[in-house]
């Protein structure tokens, strides 16, 4: 396990890691008690933001000015020293205070670009998939071909961590399927990473089903003929 990874819980509650740093924290919450207990209780965080982002869409003409004057400020980079371990904890709170007023501002500023729903349905998306990862009651069942993982919730909400893949190649993506006794159901598409890749599957998976994931032309298809790259094992 990396280091400093379990300080990495409060900015992932509040989607402020970097993509690497994200998919590392997420292939980690499975097995990990203690992150899953903090980032429940993270949940009045998330909830803060769906508060900050209401309110009514401004005019044009403000989202004018707000913009030339965001293009002509300059940047600042401050240096700074990695804290050591004893301040860690009142840093953190210190930083999901301020990552709530920061996500807050970039929320709003999604409005004003017009950007707002696609904002909304990632943080969405992103809250559904680290429910699943903390959630103890989560199943984690094997693949039978691929390397990596698939965690299904109570509930039937899967997220599938896969280890090892590589991009997609050009003109193509990855398609994840439900594979049930009598129909296979399309549940997803994403690129590949180089490193961890942590996806959310959409749709519900039930016992006995398999998630599985092809590589399918740019844009997927609803019948697949490929043969699958990664399978599970029936949940």
């Amino acid at each position: 396990m990396e280091a400093g990874i379990h300080e990495l819980t409060a900015g992932y509650a509040l989607d402020a890691l970097e993509p690497d740093e994200r998919r590392s924290y997420e292939a980690h919450l499975p097995g990990c008690a203690a992150c899953q207990e903090e980032l429940a209780s993270f949940s009045s965080v998330t909830e803060a933001l769906a508060v900050a982002a209401s309110g009514p869409a401004p005019s044009a003409a403000l989202r004018g000015r707000i913009l030339a004057e965001a293009r002509a400020e300059p940047q600042v980079v401050v240096p700074f020293e990695r804290p050591s371990r004893r301040t860690v904890p009142t840093l953190a709170a210190v930083a999901a205070v301020a990552a709530v007023a920061a996500l807050a501002v970039g929320i709003w500023a999604s409005q004003v670009s017009g950007d707002l729903d696609d904002a909304r349905a990632a943080l969405e998306r992103e809250r559904q998939t680290a429910a699943v990862l903390a959630d103890p009651s989560a199943r984690t069942v094997a693949l039978e071909a691929g390397e990596g993982r698939l965690v299904v919730g109570q509930d039937g909400r899967a997220v599938l961590v896969l280890d090892g893949l590589d991009p997609a190649p050009a003109g193509k993506t990855y398609e994840m399927w439900i594979v049930e006794s009598d129909r296979t159901l399309p549940a997803g598409l994403f690129p590949g990473h180089e490193s961890v890749e942590v996806e959310r599957v959409d749709g519900t998976v039930a016992p006995g089903d398999i998630v599985a994931v092809t590589i399918e032309d740019a844009g997927g298809v609803e019948v697949s003929e490929n043969d699958p790259i990664v399978a599970s094992e029936p949940v």
